[in-house]
């Protein structure tokens, strides 16, 4: 999230979007890790979606909510 969020502030002084791109890309980002990260225990664990849903939406949600809190609050 840091490294994102670092990128954004590096590239604001060139556009004015530079923040909430970088914040959505985390957004993105993290999303296809936290799926890939279901798709391992669901595959490789043996666990059923409906176990691995609610530690992906934590796993998801925290962290992204985090990072658009960040944006809209501070930055």
């Amino acid at each position: 999230m840091g490294g994102f969020l670092l990128i954004g502030k590096l590239f604001s002084g060139q556009s004015a979007d530079a923040l909430r791109v970088a914040t959505w890309a985390f957004v993105v980002a993290w999303f296809v890790v936290a799926a890939v990260n279901m798709w391992a225990g669901v595959a490789k664990a043996g666990y059923s979606v409906a176990d691995e849903l609610p530690i992906f939406l934590l796993v998801f949600a925290v962290p992204a909510a985090i990072a658009v809190l960040l944006k809209w609050h501070f930055l």
